[in-house]
């Protein structure tokens, strides 16, 4: 029979040691709402989402309703904001075309200069815009061996549709192909080795293996490649004034008249770029089936 001390005494240390338990497991979460350092990550969170959203709804809530409407009615207003979205479009159109078998080569071959690649093609971020512009005229003069051809075959830059395009082009590739490459660098391999291994071309493979797998990352790029383009400035104002697109509208309501007739230009192009967040929002979920 065990002895009723031993057990005693085993008893005594259980219940002697189960609420210093209690206490030690407990005095992390005590810490954790008492930590500073949590304290300080929320209020510094709180400033900088002040900082975004509170001018953005200032301007949102200053415009009346009938300055609006308005302004909606306003041919030259909906001109331009019809340009912004169709040059912008175009330019994602050109980026996923010509930037989809660039961002595929990117996540699926290693080769020498490949950094030095990936730099130059995230050169658009870092460089000031309205140098776009200058850049993009420099080629296009006459003075230029590439500007002489263009020319020459009726393609001309200044003040053109055609230059919008190009300069919103160039502005939003590193966003098409930077987000398709991580698409295509998160589909296994293996999976075109397989369809190879069955006797499909690397064209067969590519077409139908690997873009049905990367679709929404390309609908995804596209979309951030438009919502770049629809708002640039700087380049557009330097290659084309006129025609005008809204960021330009904008910029020239509020120089010739003030903020109050180009507030409500400007919640209309916010709009719009909400309408492209949502469609990003929306593509950028993955079916739970995936997950």
């Amino acid at each position: 029979m065990p002895c009723p001390e031993s057990s005693a005494s085993g008893w005594r240390s259980v219940s002697n040691t189960a609420p210093s338990a209690v206490l030690s497991d407990s005095r992390p979460r005590r810490q954790r709402g008492r930590d500073p350092f949590l304290w300080l990550a929320v209020a510094s969170s709180a400033v900088i989402v002040a900082f975004i959203l509170v001018p953005l709804v200032e301007m949102m809530t200053q415009p009346t309703l009938v300055s609006l409407k308005e302004t909606l009615m306003d041919r030259d207003v909906v001109r331009s904001i019809r340009l912004s979205i169709v040059t912008s479009s175009s330019a994602a159109l050109i980026a996923l075309v010509f930037g989809t078998p660039l961002a595929y080569l990117l996540a699926r071959r290693q080769f020498p200069g490949k950094k030095i690649l990936e730099s130059v093609i995230d050169l658009p971020i870092m460089i000031p815009h309205p140098v776009v512009g200058i850049a993009l005229l420099s080629i296009a003069g006459r003075n230029h061996p590439i500007g002489r051809v263009m020319q020459s075959v009726g393609i001309e830059v200044m003040g053109t549709v055609t230059g919008l395009i190009a300069v919103l082009t160039f502005v939003g590739l590193p966003f098409y192909i930077n987000t398709v490459k991580a698409g295509f660098e998160e589909i296994s391999p293996r999976l075109e080795h397989v369809s190879r291994s069955l006797g499909a071309s690397a064209g067969g493979t590519f077409f139908r293996v690997t873009l049905p797998l990367a679709w929404r990352h390309m609908v995804v790029g596209a979309i951030m490649c438009t919502a770049r383009a629809v708002s640039e400035f700087g380049a557009v104002v330097i290659v084309a004034y006129h025609p005008m697109t809204a960021p330009v509208m904008i910029y020239e309501r509020f120089t010739a008249y003030g903020l109050k007739y180009s507030q409500p230009v400007a919640v209309w192009l916010i709009l719009v770029c909400l309408v492209l967040f949502l469609l990003l929002r929306i593509f950028s979920l993955k079916p739970k089936a995936a997950s």
